[in-house]
């Protein structure tokens, strides 16, 4: 084994030291810690903390380190949201930034209200959890300090379609939304012919199990009642398995910020619009376009936009804004723009607004890196950032989510 010192945190989360004059990685340290570890390549298999940090926290899940959807719960709290910050610092010193970056706005625990788990057969028996990290095996989940309690309950019902569909090879894709009016439950794809057998004792599963709606591969099964939930007070039917901001409460931070940035605004596009997280909100005080490429969550959108009363008008379109950006002259009429893009990012949407007039944008992202790529363009067209902050949805893992606001 090999004695050295961790010097810093990765993007990842890993404590990385130098080794042979070469970065390594060591999961589950801390800087300024002196551990003892074995290699495989770049990165320890097998570590000793030989003097702890005094920013070491007590792990408070017995699935952690095995479990692959926290890995920083060895953290102290401050630790853990400057660690956050920095990646968002990080990304913008990348591409010559360094706007105000402000402290890291974080969740409680327990608040995650859509989770997708795994289900596998051991033999006869069913297992439902979440993956080892960096594998395919299923770690079997009897305690989750991330999502909400009424997810967990719903274990013994993806069980028993884990049971039912008997899946060896590939684990099943199982996400669960906590819905008002319960668990909505979609399963991955299955080969037609599969479908169509189960069908009946998938209906009657959903049934035994009070699962509000129950869908495969995109397909509803059986809907007993409607998976609302609630933006901003306006009821919304999500499509099965379809994105929604993974707890309320970030998705309250992001809005709060976005409503700000947009106060006094008459006309705004919101654009990544999803099933209406900002353009519900945003027609308090605002007309508002929203595009949005997923079929079924410009459906939900505009449903729930129509039960709405004493708020402004939201045209919803179905758009690929990857492929079709708003260009300049159709930019022209708003005086906002909000954007909340996938991983990938904005490139070719932020192009079109660097060329043109808007004077306000809020930029909503869960990827610092392609953020700063994206911010960096505004920039370059005129705009200045005028405050950046970080919001700590995914309590424990390495992601974070971030709202920037420009002016020009």
């Amino acid at each position: 084994m090999t004695e050295l010192e961790i010097d810093r945190l990765g993007h990842r989360g890993d404590g990385v030291a130098t080794l042979d004059g070469r970065s390594v990685f060591v999961p589950y340290t801390l800087p300024g810690e002196r551990v003892r570890a074995t290699f495989a390549g770049d990165r320890a298999d097998s570590v000793e903390i030989l003097t702890p940090s005094p920013d070491r926290a007590d792990p408070p899940c017995p699935h952690f380190g095995v479990c692959g959807g926290c890995l920083l719960q060895h953290l102290s709290a401050d630790l853990y949201a400057e660690f956050k910050r920095t990646l968002v610092v990080d990304a913008l010193a990348d591409r010559g930034l360094s706007p105000p970056v402000s402290g890291t706005i974080t969740v409680p625990p327990n608040a995650r209200r859509r989770a997708t788990f795994a289900g596998i057969m051991a033999g006869k028996r069913p297992v439902v959890g979440f993956h080892q990290r960096g594998s395919h095996a299923v770690v079997d989940i009897g305690v989750c300090f991330v999502v909400t309690p009424r997810l967990l309950e719903a274990k013994p019902a993806l069980e028993a379609i884990t049971t039912l569909v008997q899946p060896r090879k590939d684990a099943l894709d199982l996400t669960v939304t906590d819905s008002t009016a319960g668990l909505d439950v979609a399963v991955g794809r299955l080969p037609a012919k599969e479908v169509e057998r189960l069908r009946l004792k998938l209906i009657d599963l959903a049934s035994r199990f009070d699962l509000a709606r129950l869908a495969v591969g995109g397909e509803v099964i059986v809907e007993r009642r409607p998976p609302v939930v609630r933006i901003d007070g306006i009821p919304v039917v999500p499509p099965p398995g379809g994105f929604l901001q993974a707890s309320a409460e970030a998705e309250e931070a992001m809005a709060r910020i976005v409503m700000e940035t947009t106060a006094g605004a008459k006309r705004v596009a919101d654009l990544y619009a999803g099933v209406g997280t900002f353009a519900l909100r945003l027609a308090r005080h605002a007309t508002v376009y929203a595009a949005e490429g997923d079929a079924g969550a410009v459906a939900a959108l505009d449903r729930a936009a129509r039960t709405m009363t004493g708020r402004g008008r939201i045209t919803a379109e179905r758009r690929d804004l990857g492929r079709r950006p708003l260009v300049e002259k159709e930019l022209e009429p708003f005086d906002a723009v909000v954007f909340d893009p996938p991983r990938t990012g904005a490139p070719e949407q932020s192009t079109w607004l660097a060329k043109s007039k808007v004077k306000t944008v809020a930029a909503v992202s869960c990827n610092p890196a392609t953020l700063a790529r994206d911010l960096r363009t505004l920039v370059d067209g005129g705009f200045r950032i005028e405050s950046v902050t970080p919001i700590n949805q995914f309590r424990w893992a390495s992601h974070v989510e971030v709202v920037a606001v420009l002016r020009r």
